[in-house]
């Protein structure tokens, strides 16, 4: 723990799961059943990490309430048959994650996605009880709010000041600015590292195992 850390947090999509292009094909499948348009992948991508309802919102503000909650039943219906095996953990992930355990950090997850959704893929990845605490978008605020953090600061009994946020989108960036806490921005995601560099990240990694290597002291070149 050279930085100083002691709890890190993750986001799930785009992070440690490879699952964005599974996002963009279910968002606009779900589109075509409720009669509206497709997106653009760069649109889909740039709404990863908000909560579901919120997502189909800015993608489509017309849509009143009741049409917003049944696109979003598309979606999950959708998302879940082509998650039946769900999405594969980028390369690096789970040795990582694994040595960060070993070195005593506590670790946590903080997601967009459902808690149905959530425990389905911890449950695939034999991670039922590896985190010290999850939280999902439909059982707190949705990102870039920060209470989400809040709560698993609060749980781990962590200042903001020695907890770090790991994600691929700005509302991960935001979130964790919001809640007075450093960040990582990942590039492999939703968004590019050029883009997130924006949003003031204490370091831009393109590979996951660049993580272990920055906490251990190593410089990681910013994104060019």
């Amino acid at each position: 723990m050279n930085k100083g850390y002691e709890l890190l947090i993750f986001d799930w999509d785009g992070t440690l799961a490879d699952s964005i292009g599974r996002i963009v094909e279910a968002m606009n499948a779900a589109a075509e059943c409720a009669g509206e348009a497709p997106s653009s992948d760069d649109a889909v991508k740039g709404i990863i990490g908000l909560a579901l309802g919120e997502a189909i919102h800015t993608l489509y503000p017309h849509l009143a309430p009741e049409q917003v909650e049944r696109f979003r039943q598309h979606y999950a219906d959708i998302y879940m048959a082509l998650d039946q095996q769900p999405s594969p953990l980028f390369e690096g992930v789970v040795e990582s994650l694994d040595a960060f355990r070993a070195e005593g950090y506590r670790l946590a997850v903080a997601t967009g996605k459902a808690r149905r959704g959530l425990d389905r893929v911890l449950k695939a990845n034999g991670w039922e009880a590896f985190f010290d605490i999850t939280r999902a978008a439909d059982e707190t605020r949705g990102k870039p709010h920060p209470l989400m953090l809040e709560e698993i600061l609060g749980h781990c009994g962590v200042e903001p000041g020695r907890a770090l946020m790991v994600g691929d989108s700005a509302f991960d960036l935001q979130m964790a600015s919001n809640a007075g806490m450093h960040s990582v921005a990942v590039g492999y995601g939703a968004m590019s590292l050029q883009a997130l560099a924006e949003f003031g990240p204490q370091v831009c990694i393109d590979h996951f195992s660049q993580l272990r290597e920055w906490l251990g002291g190593s410089e990681i070149p910013l994104p060019r």
